[in-house]
């Protein structure tokens, strides 16, 4: 009996973690490298790297947090992230991820962006 409960509540704390994370992409983008981390989970090193999944963005210098909920524009999305490089936070900003044919590019604030990154195969 304890070990039904058990698994019980193991099982309500999986499934609830899931339901509280964001999923709004359909799928991963990236280029080579970026994509062929997102399936295999290793990266060869390369200096060249972009990844861009619900979690957030990934380059080979640079992790960009998403935080919060996305919000839908008529071009992709807007999402709060904050980025980390070689241990330093910036600040936490909202940046654009717009989608066209060729894949989403992400959009800062400051003029700088990424992309487009196609989606991973």
């Amino acid at each position: 009996m304890m070990k039904t409960i058990l698994i019980a509540a193991i099982m309500s704390a999986l499934l609830g973690s899931t339901a509280n994370s964001a999923t709004f992409l359909d799928g991963a983008y990236g280029e080579k490298e970026g994509c062929t981390y997102s399936k295999t989970g290793e990266s060869s090193g390369a200096d060249e790297f972009f990844l861009l999944n619900d979690e957030g963005v990934t380059t080979a210098t640079a992790f960009c947090a998403f935080s919060g909920k996305p919000t839908k524009t008529t071009t992709g999305f807007k999402i709060v992230t904050q980025c980390e490089s070689e241990g330093d936070k910036g600040q936490k900003e909202t940046i654009e991820l717009k989608k066209s044919t060729d894949g989403y590019t992400i959009n800062f604030k400051d003029g700088t962006s990424w992309g487009p990154l196609p989606k991973c195969q």
